[in-house]
């Protein structure tokens, strides 16, 4: 392969190769008309089980299982690599164009809410749960939730996108991306040795953020046999505080809504109802045709 030489102005002028070239672009704004669908609850979230959206209905669910009924929700697939969040409507919701979106139509104005972190913190703070009151543990907290909003996009767009995604392997991007990601495990299984969750000794929003990101490569799930490239087992703090999350109902539910791939009996594509979880997943569905 030729070296790259950078042009004196980038211009876009050439599709980018990869997974997700159809839907990247330099540019911000809708596509195209759509509105969203509302629901029956007060709460409306617009989503895809990425770690991202996993973030949410995890949340959702915990909140539900602590007995929160206005916790309930609607939970409305976005198709992202159909370019649904492109659509106007969910430009409204997020004008970054990124799932998770939530729209809270409880409130006396509604309520529009997007970027996983701070739909965390909006509902923490709305339910007062998984969140503590008390300063030094709240910024506790907060830090550990910062650290995976910054941290991630070297996860997922860094490592994730040049291992698996790219169109060509680069051993320079895929090297330095591992290493970081090596780096940041060593973060987690260095704090998890010393502290059963994130924050302390209590399950935390911090927690539900970092999860499905660094919990999802400690098990496994994240680019085919990069738990094997990255010598996940090697973690065995992060391991054992991801088996302990994984274990939770509440989470093997949130993981369900939204999914697209994998498992049909694991596919919840749309979320509307409690029952929903026993009747409407996907391998029931497609029983029924």
């Amino acid at each position: 392969m030729d070296e790259y030489i950078p042009p004196k102005v980038w211009t876009w002028n050439k599709p980018n190769g990869g997974e997700f070239a159809s839907i990247n672009r330099p540019i911000a704004g809708p596509t195209h008309e759509k509105e969203l669908p509302v629901g029956k609850h007060p709460l409306q979230l617009y989503s895809l089980a990425t770690p991202n959206g996993q973030k949410v209905t995890i949340m959702l669910e915990e909140l539900l299982a602590l007995g929160h009924k206005g916790a309930e929700y609607d939970a409305w697939l976005i198709k992202i690599g159909d370019g649904d969040q492109f659509g106007s409507g969910f430009v409204k919701v997020n004008p970054n164009s990124k799932i998770p979106a939530l729209m809270d139509y409880s409130e006396p104005k509604p309520v529009r809410v997007f970027e996983s972190g701070s739909i965390l913190t909006y509902l923490a703070e709305k339910f007062g749960e998984f969140l503590p009151t008390e300063r030094a543990a709240r910024a506790e907290t907060f830090s550990w939730l910062f650290w995976q909003m910054g941290s991630a996009p070297y996860l997922g767009g860094g490592f994730g996108h040049f291992y698996a995604y790219a169109p060509h392997k680069i051993e320079y991007a895929i090297d330095r991306f591992a290493m970081e990601t090596k780096r940041q495990m060593d973060v987690l299984d260095r704090r998890l040795a010393e502290s059963e969750y994130l924050a302390g000794p209590d399950y935390t929003i911090a927690d539900i953020a970092v999860w499905p990101w660094y919990g999802g490569l400690a098990k496994g799930r994240s680019y085919t046999n990069s738990a094997e490239f990255l010598s996940v087992h090697e973690y065995k703090n992060v391991q054992r505080w991801a088996d302990a999350i994984d274990a939770r109902p509440a989470v093997t539910r949130g993981r369900m809504v939204n999914r697209m791939s994998g498992d049909p009996a694991f596919q919840l594509r749309e979320r509307h109802d409690a029952s929903d979880f026993e009747t409407k997943t996907q391998d029931k569905l497609q029983a029924a045709e």
